[in-house]
């Protein structure tokens, strides 16, 4: 059966799991601002500094990583499984040389810090809070690799499991290590530090587990022949990972700019900005599930010489994206103060908030279709793409457009955050109209990169 609805019934088995492993992940931190928030609004900006610093560095070494889940995938779609195992381990120096230099960069963060003109106390508390996330760098990167293994063999359930592991420890290291239980240090925000380092060795530590256990996953023989460092293989993956971790980069980096350029406006600018863009965040989730599918499934079919049903369900997961973009894109538009009510009750925050919801209706249509076509592009491991689209979309349009439009009246009026948002929508209607350009380009071409070997 290669027919689209079953396409569609195997992208929606491979998505639905990982989707709820995104939002769990997404809970985590909305949890660790929320526990910080009950103490002070220092300790909330602690994390929230703290968070502004590893989110890039952290997610540019993932970046390297996740170009291995198609090649798994396209492994295991030939049935060569026996050839998974040796990536794996060359994923895991990967993730461990790219660990040390997070905790490398992370522990000189102090020189950042001082640049930015803190108070005394937020600055105390932002330097702990990095200081002891630090420490779960290694833990993280290396549960990245053996999810990616999972998720290469189209076996997406236990990463979702042990979301839920992750989230029943973030609970309660949050509240001992905040507020200074079982004779632990109250260490107030910078507690959240400790409690997402413990988060992310337990989840990695439950995932070794699970390796063990699960039928599926035991096939892979993850712990079986010990491999050393290939050095010219972890050259190649890491080169055709590279353009990965800049797009991922490029974009992590657009919304941290746009926020700082918003704060001379005003704390109700900034506020309704961050309302809308959480929101659209939470709701990015969606076709970000089904890009990852669409990966897996790219890869795979590749992997049995099956072209023509990698492109089928190629555009079968672009029209499940594009009709979950629709139904949430109309319910943002009509229940937007509703939802920015949910976060704040200030009038003002409130209808700025609601009139950017209008914007991030639209937004979240073209972010569907860039992030499924991305998503097959890396079944394809077609990745330098990825790096001068997302570098020409976010920053020579996407920014351009935004900041004119914000700042200056050379087209209209200073628009504030409105302008940033219609740069936003205009860079990622770009990244979906080049993006969809390139994989057309592909797919014609049967262009793919033998790296397996």
């Amino acid at each position: 059966m290669n027919n689209s609805g079953y396409q569609a019934k195997r992208l929606l088995q491979l998505a639905i799991p990982v989707f709820i492993a995104q939002i769990t992940q997404t809970l985590m931190g909305f949890i660790d601002t929320v526990m910080a928030g009950q103490i002070s609004a220092v300790d909330m900006a602690a994390v929230a500094v703290g968070t502004s610093l590893w989110l890039p560095t952290l997610l540019f070494v993932q970046g390297l990583i996740l170009v291995f889940t198609p090649v798994f995938s396209e492994l295991d779609g030939a049935n060569q499984r026996s050839a998974i195992q040796p990536l794996v381990h060359q994923a895991s120096y990967i993730a461990l040389f790219g660990a040390l230099g997070v905790m490398l960069l992370l522990s000189s963060s102090t020189i950042i810090l001082d640049k930015m003109d803190l108070e005394p106390q937020l600055h105390s508390l932002s330097t702990g809070y990095i200081n002891y996330f630090l420490w779960g760098a290694p833990a993280f990167l290396l549960y990245q690799v053996l999810r990616g293994s999972s998720e290469g063999i189209s076996h997406t359930l236990p990463p979702m499991i042990i979301s839920f592991v992750g989230l029943a420890v973030n609970i309660p290291a949050n509240y001992i290590f905040i507020h200074g239980k079982f004779g632990m240090p109250a260490l107030g925000g910078a507690g959240c530090g400790v409690a997402t380092a413990l988060v992310f060795w337990a989840m990695f530590i439950a995932m070794l587990v699970y390796m063990f256990i699960d039928k599926k996953l035991k096939s892979l023989d993850i712990f079986g022949k010990f491999h050393k460092p290939d050095f010219g293989k972890i050259f190649r993956m890491v080169k055709l990972g590279f353009p990965i971790a800049m797009a991922l980069f490029f974009e992590v980096s657009l919304f941290a700019v746009i926020a700082l350029l918003l704060a001379p406006l005003g704390a109700n600018v900034v506020a309704s900005h961050q309302i809308a863009l959480n929101f659209s965040s939470i709701v990015f989730m969606l076709p970000l599930s089904i890009g990852i599918a669409v990966s897996i499934r790219v890869g795979y079919y590749l992997g049995r010489e099956k072209l023509d049903i990698a492109k089928l369900a190629t555009k079968v997961g672009i029209f499940i994206g594009l009709g979950l973009a629709t139904c949430t894109a109309i319910f943002t538009v009509l229940f937007k103060y509703e939802i920015a009510l949910l976060y704040n009750n200030n009038p003002e925050v409130v209808a700025m908030a609601g009139s950017l919801m209008l914007l991030a209706g639209l937004y979240q249509i073209s972010d569907s279709i860039q992030v499924v076509t991305a998503g097959a592009l890396r079944g394809y491991k077609d990745t330098k793409s990825a790096f001068y689209i997302t570098f020409v979309s976010y920053w020579l349009v996407g920014m351009t457009i935004g900041y004119v439009l914000a700042y200056t009246n050379y087209i209209v009026e200073p628009m504030g955050a409105r302008g940033f948002w219609i740069g936003l929508i205009a860079g990622l209607s770009t990244a979906a109209i080049l993006f969809a350009w390139r994989l057309l380009y592909v797919q014609r071409n049967k262009i793919r990169v033998e790296l397996s070997s």
